[in-house]
């Protein structure tokens, strides 16, 4: 158990350290990152793909150099 903990925290990480160039990219990069919160939180996985969608794409409008 502690191993898919680690390595969803691992997966999370990689995930959210990148934004994408494109609109295509940050959508599929905040979703997996979502995906793998939720599944490190055992919550909705379909809910944190939605959250991690919205956030990296609300992120990179606002940070358009961070991206």
């Amino acid at each position: 158990m502690r191993a898919k903990s680690l390595i969803a925290a691992l997966s999370l990480c990689g995930l959210a350290a990148a934004c994408g160039d494109t609109t295509g990219e940050r959508v599929v990069y905040g979703a997996g990152a979502g995906a793998a919160g939720a599944a490190l939180l055992d919550a909705n996985l379909v809910t944190g793909a939605a959250v991690g969608v919205a956030a990296n794409l609300v992120y990179c409008e606002q940070n358009p150099r961070k991206c």
